[in-house]
């Protein structure tokens, strides 16, 4: 290849749009190569090979993104990264409410334990600043960071400063604003709750061949699934009256988080490549 093609490498967050974007958005995107998430760890081996000028990678990252990030940054560090960003207590939330979907069985408190910092999530995976730091110490171009909340509050604003960014263009009539995918109501999640504890409902991959991991998920989304859509018939004396995740801790999340949460804003603010591109 004669000259270096420009990629964009958006990194997720997880639970902040992530799968909406990649299967409802980025495929619309006109004048770019777009590697969708199911050919990440081929992108590299597609970029190489191609001759396409300009591409768009997308994988959501968690708690696995500075080892991606510096994987990906030492066959091409001019990456430009975009990062979508989802307030603390929304967000922990949100990554809790798959968790139980999945069929784990650990209380909130477990999972994330905002006073002890005993839970399985510790109380530094929620600092955010910490990951634009990471994409600006492995790539030579300040990311484009972004928040789930103006996504949900004005879309398409939000998807003209993508387009901007990465010098592509999109159709507003040929994007759909509805969800990816189904959200599930509280009493639905208290339910598959209770089913974890009497079962093993976990959706996991603990097999080296495929074939018996896709033979275990066919096996518990078979009782999972069903259950999410009965939950209505469901007496509440097996599921309690105990809320999923208490109120309170979510307060004292964003009261704790929102130092951090003001530094993304003002950094999203202070660093915009958008301006920077706009004034060169």
């Amino acid at each position: 290849m004669a000259n270096k093609p420009e990629i964009f490498f958006h990194v997720g967050l997880g639970k902040a749009a992530s799968t909406y974007l990649q299967y409802r958005f980025f495929p619309k995107l006109k004048g770019i190569c777009y590697i969708k998430p199911t050919r990440y760890r081929k992108a590299k081996e597609i970029i190489t090979r191609s001759s396409k000028e300009k591409f768009l990678v997308s994988r959501e990252f968690d708690l696995q993104l500075e080892r991606e990030v510096e994987d990906f940054s030492a066959d091409y560090p001019d990456t430009k990264a975009i990062i979508v960003l989802r307030r603390h207590d929304s967000w922990i939330a949100s990554q809790y409410r798959r968790f139980v979907k999945n069929g784990f069985g650990l209380k909130f408190q477990e999972f994330f334990d905002i006073d002890d910092d005993r839970g399985l999530w510790k109380q530094k995976d929620l600092y955010f600043f910490p990951k634009i730091q990471v994409l600006e110490r492995y790539f030579t171009q300040k990311p484009l960071v972004l928040f789930f909340e103006d996504l949900r509050d004005d879309p398409f604003g939000f998807f003209d400063r993508i387009a901007k960014f990465t010098g592509t263009r999109y159709d507003r009539g040929r994007i759909s604003l509805s969800p990816k995918h189904k959200s599930y109501n509280d009493r639905q999640l208290k339910v598959i709750f209770w089913l974890s504890k009497q079962i093993d409902i976990r959706k996991r991959w603990d097999y080296k061949i495929n074939f018996f991991n896709y033979l275990h998920h066919f096996y518990v989304s078979s009782i999972r699934y069903p259950m999410l859509y009965l939950a209505s018939l469901v007496p509440d004396s097996l599921i309690g009256k105990e809320e999923l995740i208490p109120t309170d801790k979510l307060s004292k999340i964003q009261r704790v988080y929102e130092e951090d949460w003001n530094r993304c804003l003002e950094y999203a603010r202070g660093n915009d490549p958008l301006r920077s591109k706009a004034q060169s």
